[in-house]
């Protein structure tokens, strides 16, 4: 089989751009019969080889299950492997395969949203021109259709949206800008009952911010945590149009992320 260096670094490359997490798994050593060269590489992500190969059938598939075991282990950074073929692979020849895993796995920074509207479509599309990782969760699959395709942002169409904040990484980043106090209400609970969230913010007028205080006070929430999210959501910046709203909010996150003095 032949191996295409040019189009693997353009591959890789892509990735690298797109923050795609994913493993070079290269093979370095063979002893008896196997169905590649010494030097044959494959690329893998959470999503299955994407370009390449090490020979397919068991080792590619065995392959493409350790790189994507290595990508759900963080901190790891590389991994090498000899297997033998019968009694690791379930191959019938005899012999030997090393395999050396290098993964690329970046550590980014996750933020939740919780709402696809007008003002959020204008948020993920500034966030994803910036190293991080976007979800956003509505019960609208038509919004959610309006936003756009990117390998760092992650629609979620769900009919309760509170419960998936349980699903969200320890250390993301919440931005509450739904249909209105209704629906941003318990998101909001479950997020300040159940974590530490490094923020917090809820799209809306200080009005809005005594509102849910008031209704979060009902629910028995401590005070300090009461207090602890941001609403108004944003630095106080910009006009009230989405373009300058979605700044005036992705400069809060980042002036919290890199531990600033927070707007208000």
């Amino acid at each position: 089989m032949s191996y295409d260096i040019v189009e693997h670094s353009r591959q890789i490359q892509q990735l690298l751009e797109s923050e795609v997490p994913f493993v070079v798994v290269t093979l370095i050593d063979i002893r008896g019969s196997a169905p590649q060269v010494v030097g044959a590489k494959g690329i893998i992500t959470a999503d299955g080889i994407v370009g390449g190969t090490v020979g397919g059938g068991k080792i590619e598939a065995g392959a493409i299950a350790h790189a994507q075991q290595l990508l759900r282990q963080a901190g790891r950074l590389n991994d090498w492997v000899t297997w033998n073929l019968q009694t690791d692979i379930g191959m019938t020849c005899g012999g030997e395969v090393k395999l050396f895993f290098e993964v690329h796995a970046h550590t980014t920074w996750p933020i939740v949203i919780f709402g696809a509207g007008h003002i959020s479509q204008a948020v993920v599309r500034l966030l994803l021109t910036i190293h991080c990782h976007v979800t956003c969760i509505d019960t609208r699959s038509e919004w959610l259709e309006k936003l756009p395709k990117h390998p760092k942002l992650h629609a979620v169409l769900a009919d309760t949206p509170h419960e998936l904040v349980a699903a969200q990484p320890d250390n993301a980043y919440f931005a509450l800008m739904s249909k209105g106090h209704a629906t941003d209400l318990p998101v909001l609970a479950e997020v300040l009952k159940t974590r530490q969230a490094p923020y917090v913010g809820v799209i809306g007028s200080r009005q809005k911010a005594s509102v849910l205080r008031r209704d979060l006070k009902a629910l028995e929430l401590p005070p300090e945590v009461i207090a602890s999210f941001h609403c108004p959501m944003g630095l106080d910046l910009g006009n009230n149009t989405p373009a300058e709203i979605a700044i005036s909010i992705v400069a809060q996150l980042l002036q919290h992320r890199d531990g600033g003095v927070l707007g208000s």
